[in-house]
């Protein structure tokens, strides 16, 4: 397929936050009766998924999707909604994760990820989907949740309650993980994302443990990797230090890195520099099996989506916003 260059079109607009409510699915909670550990009964405190199931599959591999926000709130609209349907458009079903954040501490987010992948595999007949064919693509903060995951399956935080979904295996089968945070560990650990998730003097042993640089092993994963070099958020070491770990480690790794200053971006259609990484993204699922060589084209360029749009409601909602 000849791809048009990204570096040549005007992106589409961003629809309103109006539109972007309208285009949402209902929303499942991950707990129906209360989530285990949490704070009130608000809209905060209620985990939950979106699932976004494209009208055509050309797969029956499903993507969970989970936004960052330096585990203070959940980017839902750029870095989740927009990828949601950015997969959607290629046949791929995708799950957006809104989970507890700060005031929140570990394990409940971890927790929240791991519900996640548990519910969508517990439920693939219902999507039509293989339950051995879901991926995890996290970004920021998210992208350590989703390490987190492709790192440590069930091992990544306490099972919360009895149920019996805690049995379902909770480590995705491939991973894409967008400018993350990998690292837990000062100074290379993004200091919000660190202090919000593991408190203001954290263990140093829960510290290294979550520093999934340092205990990626052969079980995690293949992975996909894409970052700036001139970050001024997240270091790129976090995305250098985990390639080389899962290269050392055998596992299929590729890594691309953009000689540019930027965090926070998702399809980053708004920056000529860095629009063309999702081809890439997209060359890299064809390449592992997870899209076919027929699948639906590229959607066009488009422009961010608000980080959460106005209206919404959830445990990410950013603070202070109406």
């Amino acid at each position: 397929m000849d791809a048009p260059s990204s570096l040549s079109q005007t992106p589409a607009p961003a629809p309103s936050a109006a539109e972007i409510l309208r285009q949402l699915p209902k929303p499942i909670l991950l707990w129906p009766d209360g989530a285990p550990g949490a704070l009130g009964t608000t809209e905060a405190d209620k985990p939950r998924l979106y699932p976004f199931v494209p009208a055509k599959k050309s797969t029956t591999a499903a993507v969970l999707v989970i936004p960052g926000g330096g585990y203070q709130y959940v980017a839902m609209g750029h870095e989740g909604f927009q990828f949601a349907l950015w997969l959607n458009a290629q046949g791929v079903t995708a799950f957006v994760l809104d989970y507890r954040v700060a005031p929140y501490k570990y394990p409940v987010e971890i927790q929240d990820g791991m519900r996640g992948m548990r519910y969508v595999r517990a439920h693939a007949s219902d999507y039509g989907i293989d339950p051995n064919r879901i991926g995890v693509w996290g970004s920021s903060a998210g992208g350590h949740l989703a390490s987190t995951l492709g790192v440590h399956g069930n091992d990544a935080a306490p099972a919360p309650d009895n149920d019996t979904l805690d049995r379902t295996d909770a480590r995705p089968n491939f991973m894409i993980l967008s400018y993350p945070v990998v690292s837990m560990q000062l100074p290379e650990a993004h200091g919000g994302s660190l202090h919000s998730l593991l408190g203001e003097n954290p263990d140093p042993a829960l510290a290294q443990k979550l520093s999934n640089q340092l205990t990626a092993d052969s079980q995690a994963p293949p992975t996909f990797i894409f970052a700036t070099t001139k970050d001024p958020t997240v270091p790129v070491e976090n995305s250098l230090d985990l390639y080389r770990t899962l290269e050392r480690a055998h596992v299929p790794v590729e890594m691309h890195l953009y000689d540019y200053a930027n965090h926070g971006c998702g399809l980053c259609g708004d920056i000529p520099e860095l629009s063309t990484w999702p081809l890439l993204l997209r060359n890299w699922l064809i390449h592992t099996g997870v899209l076919p060589n027929d699948a639906p084209p590229l959607p066009p360029v488009q422009a961010r989506y608000p980080s959460w749009p106005e209206g919404l409601e959830g445990p990410g909602k950013i603070p202070n916003q109406n």
